[in-house]
C-alpha cells in the first residue's frame, strides 16, 4: 500500500482504529502521540464477554468438551483438549497410547488450518501491501490458492477425527466417541505430503518479506515436554527461570481488569507482561522440532533466540512444517486402540491442564463435585495472556515511526497487533461484574 502523504504522526493527533481488520473478533486500537513520544496505548476490546465459565457451572463434566468447543471456531480442538486433560487429572483416567497419538494428530489438523489461515489470508497482506487477501489474490492468485488448500487439508484432518470441521463432536473425557480406521487416516497421506512440501515453500516465501528492525526482550512462556514439541502435555516454562507444573500456573500468572477492555489482561506476578504463542514455543522448544523444520528455519536465517515479533509469520510457517511432518509420522505408526475411550469412577476434585493452541498456551481449571457436576471453571485464553504484551510492543514500536505519516503509522500498528494473530472472541469469555446499591 502506498500511504497518503500527510502530517507526521508525531504532531499530537491520536491514531485510532475503530475496528481492527483481519483478526478474529471485534476490537479497536488507540495510540496517543505527542512530540514523537507515546502518551497512551490501548487495545480497546469492546466485544461483549461470552461468560463460558458461567455456562459450565452446574453442568455434568461430560458436557464440557462440547461446550468449550464453541468458544472458538478456529481452535476448538485446543479448548476440548485442555478441558479433557484437566478433567482426566481429577478422575485419574489413564488413556491408551493410541488415543494419546490421535490427540496429537487432532492438534496437527488445527495447527495446519489455523496457521495457514493466519499466514496467507490475515498477515501476508500486511507485508505485501494489500488491504486484504481478496485484493492480494488479484496479483498473487497461486499464493492464496496454496493457502486455501493448506487450510482445507487441516480442516479435513480435524473432521476425520472430530466428526466435523467446526466445533468437532467426537472428543470425550477418556478418549473419543469414535476413532478413525487406519484406512481413513491413510487416505489423508497424499494431501499431507503435498502440505509438507507446501509448508517448506511457505517458509521460504515469508522469510523474504520485509521485516521492521524491531526486537524486544520478551519473557517467553510455553509448555515444554522432554521428548516432543509441545501440544497437549508438559510443564510450564519460561526463559526467566520458570519451570512449574500446570497446577502451579495460577501462583505465577494472574489476570487483571483494565478500564478500556472487556477482556482481562494477564501478567507475571514476579515481572509484568509475557508472551505466549509460536515465538515462545520456537525459542523454548527449538531442539524438539524435527530435522526438516530446523533445516528450513536455518536456511531462512531464523535462529534462536528470535526476538522480532514481525518474524512470527516465519515461525508459524516452521510450525506448519512440524504439524505436517508430525501428522505423517503418527498416521504411519497408527493402530486403532482396543476401545475409543475409557471411563473412570466419578469423584470430587480440582484439575488443571494447559495445551498449546495455535496462538499459545491455553489454561483450564475445573472443580467438580461427587456427582460429576462442575462447581467452578476458569479458562485463560492465549490472546488474553498476550494483550498486555501487545500494548507493550506498541509503546516501544511507535516511537520508531514518529516521522511517518499518520496513515503509515496506523498501518504498521495494525500489523504489529496481527503479529499475535489475536482471537478477541476467545479473550472476552469472562468479566467480573460488581453491582453496588444504596
Amino acid at each position: 500500500m502506498s500511504a497518503k502523504q500527510g502530517k507526521s504522526a508525531g504532531d499530537g493527533k491520536p491514531i485510532k482504529v475503530d475496528y481492527l481488520a483481519r483478526v478474529e473478533g471485534e476490537g479497536g486500537l488507540y495510540v496517543q502521540l505527542k512530540d514523537g513520544q507515546v502518551q497512551d496505548v490501548q487495545l480497546r476490546i469492546f466485544e461483549p464477554p461470552r461468560l463460558f465459565e458461567a455456562f459450565l457451572e452446574g453442568r455434568h463434566y461430560t458436557e464440557t468438551p462440547d461446550i468449550t468447543a464453541r468458544i472458538c471456531g478456529i481452535c476448538p480442538v485446543a479448548y476440548q483438549m485442555s478441558a479433557v486433560h484437566a478433567l482426566e487429572s481429577i478422575l485419574g483416567t489413564a488413556i491408551d497410547p493410541a488415543v494419546r497419538a490421535l490427540r496429537r494428530l487432532f492438534y496437527c489438523g488445527e495447527w495446519i488450518e489455523s496457521h495457514a489461515l493466519h499466514i496467507y489470508l490475515l498477515h501476508a497482506p500486511d507485508f505485501l501491501g494489500y488491504e486484504d487477501a481478496i485484493r492480494m489474490a488479484a496479483d498473487h492468485r497461486a499464493l492464496v490458492e496454496q493457502g486455501l488448500r493448506l487450510k482445507k487439508i487441516g480442516n479435513r484432518l480435524v473432521a476425520v477425527l472430530g466428526g466435523r470441521e467446526i466445533h468437532p463432536i467426537s472428543a470425550a473425557v477418556g478418549g473419543f466417541y469414535r476413532v478413525p480406521s487406519k484406512r481413513e487416516l491413510c487416505a489423508l497421506v497424499d494431501d499431507l505430503r503435498w502440505a509438507l512440501d507446501a509448508s517448506i515453500a511457505t517458509t521460504r516465501a515469508v522469510a523474504g518479506f520485509p521485516f521492521p528492525d524491531f526486537q524486544q526482550d520478551y519473557e517467553f512462556v510455553s509448555l515444554s515436554h522432554p521428548d516432543e514439541y509441545p501440544f497437549n502435555e508438559g510443564r510450564v516454562v519460561s526463559n526467566r527461570g520458570v519451570d512449574i507444573s500446570v497446577a502451579e500456573f495460577g501462583e505465577h500468572y494472574v489476570e487483571q481488569h483494565v478500564k478500556h477492555s472487556n477482556a482481562l489482561q494477564s501478567r507475571s506476578k514476579e515481572r509484568s507482561s509475557y508472551l505466549v504463542g509460536p515465538l515462545a514455543r520456537f525459542n523454548l522448544n527449538y531442539d524438539k522440532l524435527p530435522e526438516v523444520a530446523r533445516q528450513a528455519a536455518s536456511e531462512c536465517g531464523l535462529t534462536v533466540p528470535c526476538l522480532n515479533p514481525f518474524q512470527s509469520i516465519v515461525v508459524r510457517a516452521v510450525e506448519l512444517i512440524f504439524a505436517c511432518h508430525e501428522a505423517l509420522r503418527i498416521i504411519e505408526a497408527y493402530e486403532p486402540p482396543p476401545a475409543p475411550r475409557v471411563e473412570a469412577p466419578v469423584c470430587a476434585g480440582v484439575g488443571h491442564a494447559a495445551t498449546e493452541a495455535p496462538r499459545g498456551l491455553l489454561y483450564h481449571r475445573y472443580e467438580i463435585d461427587s456427582r460429576g457436576l462442575i462447581v467452578k471453571a476458569r479458562i485463560v485464553p492465549p490472546t488474553a495472556q498476550n494483550l498486555k504484551r501487545m500494548e507493550d510492543d506498541l509503546w516501544h514500536f511507535v516511537p520508531q515511526l514518529k516521522d511517518r505519516t499518520a496513515e503509515e503509522v496506523t498501518w504498521q500498528c495494525e500489523q504489529a497487533v496481527r503479529n499475535y494473530d489475536p482471537c478477541i472472541s476467545c479473550a472476552t469469555h469472562f468479566l467480573k461484574i460488581r453491582i453496588e446499591t444504596g
